[in-house]
């Protein structure tokens, strides 16, 4: 579908982008910002789905590389789990154009709330490894691709539900928790956006352009996350949980 979107609108949600990879890289929930501002610009809902996912992406690969070389990260200890995430959102993904998820969406906010109020009053969150809760196979078998799925058929939040289940349930360290959870987020993201490109459901004039926003966040927010730590990741997740619940709340 062609749309003449003015250069400034471009440049505005370009703008948007780079917020939104900044708050992405360090506690997911970027398509707080980027969703609501493409459907200001008047772009259907169907098509803002598409193109966000082609520049949410784009901010997930940027981290993405940013922590593995730093060692944040070793994708080839977590393959498995990528090739689960990724398989589950494409479940994800044709599972919701055949029932859409209504019920679900009504759990949003409690599933969001919880997180914030686990983030906030959990005791040195993700500050040293600790126990773990499940074994790494039933993480990267079991977890990983429901969470994919999650992002296939709703999305919101998926990153915090990738880092903070691998603290809560792994017992990892939370930079190393958010470090992974980039390359999943990446593999889910991948997933919807190819069947959005089939569908021909991309913006791409604007994706591309949203995309270098998103780089630039993605790039600056994965470096504070490795310099910062906990003491950045936490009050970002609280925060973004307290924008996302009342986004929902208020309809």
């Amino acid at each position: 579908m062609d749309f003449s979107l003015t250069l400034e609108v471009i440049l505005m949600l370009t703008a948007v982008a780079a917020v939104a990879g900044f708050i992405d890289a360090i506690a997911g929930g970027g398509g707080l910002l980027t969703i609501p501002a493409m459907l200001l610009a008047n772009i259907p809902p169907v098509l803002t789905l598409g193109t966000n996912k082609l520049q949410a992406a784009s901010g997930a690969l940027t981290a993405s590389i940013t922590m593995i070389k730093k060692g944040v990260v070793s994708p080839s200890k977590m393959k498995l789990a990528i090739a689960g995430a990724f398989i589950g959102s494409v479940l994800g993904t044709i599972a919701v154009q055949m029932s859409p998820p209504d019920m679900l969406e009504k759990l949003i906010p409690f599933l969001i709330a919880a997180i914030g109020i686990y983030t906030l009053f959990a005791p040195s969150l993700g500050e040293v490894e600790a126990e773990p809760r499940v074994s790494e196979s039933t993480w990267q078998r079991v977890v990983a691709p429901l969470i994919g799925f999650y992002d296939g058929y709703v999305g919101p939040g998926t990153g915090m539900f990738f880092a903070l289940g691998n603290v809560a349930l792994r017992g990892r360290q939370i930079i190393a928790a958010t470090g992974a959870a980039k390359v999943l987020n990446l593999s889910t993201n991948i997933a919807s956006l190819i069947f959005f490109i089939i569908g021909g459901n991309v913006l791409w004039k604007v994706g591309l352009a949203m995309m270098v926003g998103q780089t630039i966040g993605a790039y600056a927010g994965s470096h504070m996350v490795v310099k910062g730590g906990s003491k950045i990741i936490r009050p970002v997740i609280v925060l973004v949980c307290l924008a996302m619940v009342t986004k929902y709340m208020m309809g």
